[in-house]
């Protein structure tokens, strides 16, 4: 794939296998309906992202399927490498600046709350600011985007928790950054309880 555009899209995927993913959410669905889920999300990602003026790395989690919903003409795809959330996407953003992209923005792929819109806005902003984030409403954040790499976003955060968001912006203070408005991520089952496109997977929860 040839590199028709400054910017790129990282999307860091987990494969999404039976017991594997969106464990907390399957805490209270069962691991089939987290599946189903989680698959349902990745079309999602999928439709919003294949389209965008931009290159676009999928970054797999444990190994790289070649048969699945990242279509190769359109998705470049990758492995993550590293021990860590924070080493694998410092890697990745790495990566991409070695490659010569000018713009690089990283999301995960289980935002049903994030538009093709939203990503365009994201690499629009870094035309007047060094680093864009879009906080999550659970303390964590669904976008990071930056014009050159910034190590200390990705070291010293205890992953997964409610505070990584407030120790990122703590690392930007200095810096001319954007911040999205903020959005609901998937990973606990309140997080899609009212929300009307997950009806259809959870109404046999609802009916017991």
């Amino acid at each position: 794939m040839t590199q028709s555009t400054s910017n790129l899209l990282l999307i860091f995927t987990r494969n999404p296998e039976l017991g594997k993913c969106k464990t907390r959410l399957a805490a209270t669905t069962g691991n089939q309906i987290a599946l189903d889920i989680y698959n349902f999300l990745l079309e999602h990602t999928s439709e919003i992202t294949k389209g965008l003026k931009a290159e676009k790395y999928v970054y797999y989690s444990e190994e790289i399927w070649e048969d699945d919903i990242w279509q190769a003409k359109t998705y470049t795809k990758k492995l993550q490498q590293g021990i860590d959330l924070g080493e694998r996407m410092r890697n990745a953003f790495t990566d991409g600046f070695q490659k010569g992209f000018q713009k690089i923005i990283i999301i995960g792929s289980d935002m049903y709350d994030l538009s093709e819109k939203d990503i365009e806005n994201a690499f629009s902003m870094l035309n007047d600011h060094d680093f864009v984030i879009g906080p999550a409403t659970d303390g964590g954040y669904y976008l990071l985007g930056m014009k050159s790499l910034e190590e200390k976003l990705f070291s010293n955060k205890v992953w997964g928790t409610g505070n990584v968001l407030k120790h990122t912006l703590e690392d930007l203070k200095e810096t001319n950054y954007a911040i999205l408005e903020e959005r609901n991520d998937v990973d606990v089952y309140e997080d899609i309880e009212t929300v009307e496109a997950f009806q259809p997977f959870i109404k046999t929860l609802k009916n017991d």
